[in-house]
Order: structure tokens, then C-alpha cells, then sequence
């Protein structure tokens, strides 16, 4: 993502922006709010590949020029939206879609099973981070029921019919992402890159009008939208811990709980010379689940969120803390007793010698933590979490390099990743050894026979109930899992609230908790936003 981050840069960009709305001439904080059909929003980066969901667009939050089949309601229940009915085969393999019959593009033109197919389709060819591998084919059987095909049985294709949106097959070409034209509540106007882009309501949309005819979306850093903000220029507003005890007059802080989660991932093998491709697989240290279990004991987490984040986040005890798939047994009740912490390394030969720094058959308990250059947080909470460990008699190596170097160096260092998902297949795809090593996928090689058993059974599930208790018993089933109650092959850190400067009277409704931050997922229930009398 790219963002603008020059103030001088801003003074110029929002002259602009005024000049293509209606010359509606500088404005002071009141007559800001007295605005009634239309926002001006700086709540995060520009995606550079457009908004195409066939390539992407919409994976992570709601694709707002698109309609989705399905979708979630604030408590990740599933709900119709283009669809009217879903129906799986006693095998699994069979997923029959029923479309309404009163659903058009932007363009006035009927969405169709034809349109469906079409996107499926287009998505599956399409070499991009949609993995449709497992779908072996998708057809039309009336104008408004399609019937998908697997390979293989698998739950988690529902995620497919929750955030793909639906292209229309008579004005699809390559340039689509940078003009689109879709079912969803918005359409698009103007993209003005690496500055603003501007949409307004579909006047063709089938479900809740949006209250706001009309959106201004500027692309600033977050320091540049906190003095849009302060200056009265913007109605909503993106910002870090670092700004959010500041005030603004005329605006208030929302504060959303998130699974926009820190951790760090352990080498979860030993060091025994092996190689994959030109990377070595495997470390000393931290596969002695000692260290591991010590480490998860022994961080405070309550201290990080405290003083690196101001209290905007919450301590994290997994990859997806309070989702409906998440196993609260993982919780740490004695999160940062470094005295326990030194009785399991104790307990398990890990023997403090002179410098302080622990040994145990003449490996010493010192290893190095990855982070990327280019993220501040990540920076502080590696350096935090080194110190936090030094009680303990465990030396971490704190190193920043770009993503080329870690990706070089994780199957043997520990790094310190992000990530939170509304798909539980995010939990497969961190543990499972049956993706081990590929791209990002358990990148520290963690194996357990018993949760891939469990990830098995949540795949071949056929309900979201069903499923969502093999994904608990995965993390923990009482007598093992890939939580820190188990294996604990990682360490997390925190979840990271997501913060906005809002206007007073500005409603923005009930949110889900929020994802890893990409595609504007505050945006999701964007038909609920108005002004309050």
C-alpha cells in the first residue's frame, strides 16, 4: 500500500479535493457536521492492485462495490446476500447456490447465475491469492442456482461464498480493478492514485440504503489524516496508539477490539544439518518445548499492551482470540510469572551459567528474532520481549532485515509475524504439516499428528458448529494442541485495537472484531453509518 505522507503534499491534495466536490470551499468543524449525504474518510492505504475480488479485492473486508453470496453479521453468524439458500451434499463435495431475482450491477444490468460462474471462474484461472485449487468446476443450472464442485470435501469453501464479489461477465476486461462495476451498496466514480478515490451510493441496490450518497476516501499516513482531522477536513480518521490519547475538538475516539495480532513463530525442529532448497531447517533452542512453554509463561503481555500500545490492544493467547472458532482455554491466567517460567527451564536441565545466560548440554539458551525494518511496532515489541526474557536467562538477537532476508532465515530463526483472519483456515495454514514450508504456511515446521487429525475433521465438517469445534480441539482437546497449553510453537504478544478519530456525531454502529488490517474492514457494515438528530 502506498501513502501519501508529505503535510505539504496534504495542503495541496485537499484544495483539490474541495474543488471536486461541488467547490464546497473551506468549512469550519460545525458546518462539517452539518454535512448530510456525503464523508470524507482517511482510514488507511490504497491498494495497489485495484478492486478486483477475482485477483483479491475484498478477502479481508467486505468488497463494497461487489455483493458477496454470503456474509457475516457482527457475531460471525452467516447470513443471504446475493444468495437466497445454500445447500452441501451429504459428501461434501456438492455446494447449490440459489441467487435472488432482483439483483442488478451499477449499470442497470441483472446479475445472473451466468455472472456467478463467470467470477468462479475467472477467480480460479487467475493465479492470485484466491486458491480456488479445490474447486474442480462451478455450473449454471437455471438463471439463478449455480452448483459448485470440490475435489476434495472441505468447509472452509464457505469462506469463498462469504468474500467473493461478484463480477458481471458483460463488462469484465483487464482494466476492471480500476473501474469496476458491481451489485454492492456503493459504485464507483473517480480514482484519482496515490490521492483519493471517490464512489457513491448504487442506486440499483437491493438491500438497506446507505444512509451517505456519497464517499471521499483520502490516501494519508496516519499522522497526515490525524491533522486532517484536527483541522476539521475529514469525518473519519485512521490512527496509531501513539496519536490516540490526543483530542480533537468536535470528534471522538472509537476503539475497536481486534484479532490484528503480534507473535512469534519458533523454529519447531532441531538443528540437524538439513536443508530446504538454501535455507537451514531447524533450531537447538527453541525446539526444546522448555524454552517454548518458559517463554509463553514468562512475557507479561498485560506490559506490552500497556506501554507500547497505550492500552489499545489486548494480550494475545493465539491467531484468533474471541472468534468463534477460537478455544478460550487457551487463555494464560498467569500470564508473565517469570518464578514458574524459571521452574520449567529449571525442572528441564536448563541451567543458569555465569553470564547469566542458561545452558543445557552445551546449548545455550541464545537465539535470534527476525523483524522487518520497516515496522516500528514490531521493532519495539522484538526489543520488549528480548528484555522480558533476559530474567529468564534467555538471550534473544534482535535483528531487522527486509522480507526477502527473513523469508531466507524463518525455518531456523524465530520472527516476529502479524496476522488475524476471519477464516479459520488461517489456523490450517499456520499448522498443519501438510503445508509446511510453502510460501508464509508453518513456516517454522510444526507437526502434530492429533491436530492434523482435528484440522482433517474441521475441513470435512458441514456446518460452522461442527467445524468450529475441531478448530478449538486443534489449539487444545485437553491433552494436546498447537497452543501455548500444548506444543506452543509460537509466543503471542497482543492484539492491536484499531483506532479512528470520528465525528461527535457521527454513528458508525456495531462492528465485528476487526481483522489484520487490510481492505478497510470498518467498511463492512457501512449501511448502518448516519448522523445522529
Amino acid at each position: 500500500m502506498r501513502f501519501s505522507k508529505s503535510l505539504f503534499f496534504l495542503s495541496i491534495l485537499l484544495s483539490l479535493v474541495f474543488i471536486s466536490c461541488e467547490n464546497r470551499g473551506k468549512k469550519n468543524q460545525k458546518e462539517t457536521k452539518e454535512r448530510k449525504d456525503e464523508l470524507i474518510l482517511a482510514i488507511g492505504g490504497e491498494l495497489e492492485t485495484g478492486f478486483d475480488p477475482t485477483i483479491g479485492w475484498g478477502q479481508t473486508a467486505r468488497p463494497i462495490f461487489q455483493s458477496t453470496l454470503l456474509k457475516y453479521d457482527k457475531d460471525f453468524n452467516i447470513e443471504n446476500d446475493a444468495a437466497t439458500d445454500y445447500q452441501i451434499s451429504d459428501d461434501g463435495l456438492k455446494w447449490t447456490v440459489k441467487l435472488r431475482d432482483d439483483i442488478q450491477f451499477s449499470d442497470g444490468k441483472p446479475l445472473t447465475a451466468d455472472d456467478v460462474v463467470f467470477t468462479f471462474q475467472t477467480a480460479k484461472n487467475s493465479a492470485s491469492v484466491v486458491d480456488l485449487t479445490n474447486l474442480k468446476g462451478v455450473r449454471k443450472i437455471d438463471s439463478h442456482t449455480i452448483q459448485f464442485i470440490l475435489i476434495k470435501r472441505n468447509y472452509t469453501f464457505i469462506h469463498h461464498l462469504l468474500t467473493m464479489g461478484i463480477v458481471p461477465k458483460h463488462a469484465y476486461t483487464a482494466s476492471y480493478g480500476v473501474k469496476p462495476i458491481g451489485s454492492g451498496p456503493y459504485q464507483f466514480v473517480q480514482w484519482d492514485k496515490g490521492q483519493q478515490l471517490i464512489i457513491k451510493a448504487n442506486p440499483y441496490y437491493y438491500g438497506k440504503k446507505p444512509y451517505f450518497k456519497k464517499l471521499i476516501f483520502l490516501f494519508l499516513s496516519e499522522d497526515a489524516a490525524f491533522a486532517a482531522a484536527k483541522s476539521g477536513q475529514v469525518d473519519v480518521a485512521s490512527v496509531s496508539p501513539s496519536l490516540a490519547d490526543k483530542e480533537i475538538e468536535g470528534m471522538k475516539l472509537v476503539n475497536l477490539k481486534s484479532v490484528d495480532n503480534r507473535g512469534i513463530s519458533l523454529p519447531f525442529l532441531p538443528n540437524e544439518g538439513k536443508m530446504i532448497k538454501d535455507r537451514v531447517l531447524g533450531n537447538n533452542v527453541t525446539s526444546d518445548i522448555a524454552i517454548r512453554k518458559a517463554m509463553n509463561i514468562g512475557v507479561n503481555r498485560k506490559a506490552l499492551v500497556s506501554s507500547l500500545l497505550k492500552g489499545y490492544g489486548t494480550p494475545a493467547y493465539s491467531i484468533a482470540d474471541g472468534l468463534p472458532w477460537w478455544n478460550p482455554e487457551t487463555e494464560i491466567k498467569s500470564d508473565g510469572d517469570v518464578q514458574k517460567a524459571k521452574e520449567i527451564l529449571e525442572n528441564a536441565g536448563w541451567k543458569v551459567g555465569e553470564d547469566g545466560i542458561r545452558k543445557k548440554n552445551n546449548i545455550v539458551a541464545e537465539f535470534t528474532l527476525y523483524y522487518p525494518t520497516d515496522d516500528q511496532l514490531r521493532q519495539s515489541l522484538a526489543i520488549a520481549f528480548a528484555d522480558m526474557m533476559k530474567a529468564l536467562g534467555i538471550k534473544i538477537d534482535i535483528k531487522g532485515a527486509n522480507w526477502n532476508e527473513i523469508e531466507r532465515q524463518f525455518h531456523s530463526n524465530a520472527v516476529l509475524f502479524g496476522l488475524g483472519s476471519h477464516n479459520p483456515l488461517e489456523l490450517y495454514n499456520s499448522f498443519s504439516s501438510n503445508v509446511q514450508g510453502r510460501g508464509l504456511n508453518n513456516a517454522n515446521f510444526y507437526s502434530n499428528d492429533t491436530v492434523d487429525a482435528n484440522f482433517e475433521k474441521a475441513l470435512s465438517a458441514l456446518s460452522q458448529e461442527e467445524a468450529n469445534g475441531y478448530w478449538k480441539k486443534a489449539q487444545w482437546d485437553g491433552a494436546t494442541g498447537f497452543s501455548n497449553k500444548g506444543d506452543a510453537s509460537w509466543v503471542w504478544l497482543v492484539n492491536i485495537n484499531h483506532l479512528f478519530f470520528v465525528r461527535d456525531n457521527l454513528n458508525l454502529g456495531s462492528q465485528k472484531i476487526q481483522p489484520h488490517d487490510h481492505d478497510w474492514p470498518i467498511m463492512d457494515f457501512i449501511e448502518n453509518w448516519h448522523w445522529e438528530k
